[in-house]
């Protein structure tokens, strides 16, 4: 019976395509990212396609073969497949080549454990490693064997792959319990947003688009910003001034990738609900990037799974310093819009919050108003919530104030002060 060495970072990757045609260099770099993140040295792989997936192996014995004797050769720890297969074929595949084996999400869940700071993101993690190792439990394992029992307990008794479910159950039970909590604290801050009608946007994308990037610029914040796959895991919000009168809440989330395990996008939940509970998206794109457009439709597909695709969305451009191309905006009546900036050289980022701002100005009151020498309580009111954007003094006495602010606070304006007199 195989042992499954735990450790070791010199790592194999198997690299199939499911179908006719190959995997495309890009992906096949975004693998080989992903499997760096963790620390892996890459000692050697192999790309190949196959029509339909063996069963038992996954792939044919004679590929099994082939791959077996390069990791001999160069003495590898781990080999790890860019698709998600069952247990049993990862058994399989392990006591065939005699060497510990990861899927795409086990190497994904890898990547998170380590990105995960917060209490919330932390317990995530580990709800979605959980869900993920309870589908891994299967007879046949060297540590599943039997627990002995003592004097007066012998017999059946509990399985140790009994007792690993029955644990892991009410680990899961415990952390979905807890999330439950944050998800509570969460709504009363978005409760308090909507009481009091502030509208908010969502930075949402593939991962390693630029979108905490982004996020610092518009809000002048300063999360961690890293050119590596997942450098955001937990979510930050943050105000965001559309004018000197107007501020909206911004979310900076997840990003998205190919191929991203449902047992991930069920455990964050919790995080992703910053993104359902959105006014507006801002899909960020690396136009850079040869594959852009499949990184949009994959992006489309996880907001329809999260039920976030009715939302209103405007297509972010970024990184034209790569491309030459210059900041600017395409607005057809039958398309998005589509803003094309640069975030590392602070190109065209007035125009997108120019965009941004005419898409809530809809809600917005805008106004000049005569105040009398007498009417001191409104303008402290409107100076106090920040609604004034120009005062001229008259010779009279009085001021001529041109005012800003959501329409229920021009109605809430109105029924404090003047349908008071």
């Amino acid at each position: 019976m195989f042992d499954r060495r735990q450790g070791g970072q010199n790592v194999y990757l198997i690299i199939p395509s499911i179908g006719f045609s190959y995997p495309t260099k890009t992906s096949i770099a975004e693998f080989e990212s992903l499997s760096r993140t963790t620390g892996a040295k890459i000692l050697g792989q192999v790309v190949f396609k196959i029509k339909t997936p063996n069963p038992k192996y996954f792939m044919g014995l004679g590929k099994i073969e082939q791959i077996k004797q390069s990791i001999i050769d160069l003495k590898v720890d781990l080999i790890i497949i860019d698709e998600l297969i069952s247990a049993s074929q990862q058994k399989n595949i392990e006591e065939k080549l005699e060497c510990r084996v990861l899927d795409r999400t086990g190497l994904i869940l890898d990547i998170f454990a380590t990105s995960a700071n917060t209490y919330e993101g932390k317990l995530q993690v580990e709800l979605a490693q959980l869900q993920y190792i309870s589908t891994r439990l299967i007879r046949g394992w060297t540590h599943l064997e039997r627990q002995k029992g003592g004097i007066g307990l012998r017999g059946p008794g509990e399985t140790q792959l009994e007792s690993d479910r029955r644990i892991i159950s009410l680990r899961i039970k415990s952390i979905k319990s807890r999330l439950e909590k944050v998800k509570k604290q969460r709504m009363q801050g978005r409760s308090l947003r909507e009481k009091n009608n502030i509208d908010s946007l969502a930075l949402v994308g593939y991962t390693n688009s630029g979108k905490s990037s982004l996020f610092n610029l518009l809000t002048k914040s300063n999360v961690l910003v890293q050119d590596k796959l997942f450098a955001t895991l937990d979510p930050s919000i943050a105000k965001l001034y559309l004018s000197k009168t107007h501020r909206i809440t911004c979310a900076d989330t997840v990003g998205f990738i190919n191929k991203l395990p449902h047992t991930l996008i069920e455990a964050f939940k919790t995080t992703l609900q910053e993104t359902t509970d959105a006014n507006l998206l801002l899909i960020v794109v690396d136009s850079s990037d040869e594959e852009c457009n499949q990184h949009i439709m994959q992006v489309k597909n996880i907001l329809k799974e999260i039920k976030a695709d009715n939302i209103p969305f405007i297509m972010v451009y970024n990184k034209i310093d790569l491309t030459n191309k210059k900041p600017k905006i395409i607005d057809n009546q039958d398309q998005p819009i589509r803003v094309y900036i640069s975030v590392k050289e602070k190109l065209g980022i007035d125009v997108l919050i120019g965009v941004i701002a005419d898409h809530f100005a809809a809600k917005m009151h805008d106004e000049t108003i005569i105040l009398s020498a007498d009417e001191q309580k409104q303008k402290s009111w409107l100076y106090k919530h920040n609604y004034i954007e120009q005062e001229l003094y008259q010779k009279d006495g009085s001021s001529k104030v041109n005012i800003k602010m959501p329409k229920h606070q021009w109605q809430n304006f109105n029924t404090k002060f003047i349908n008071q007199t």
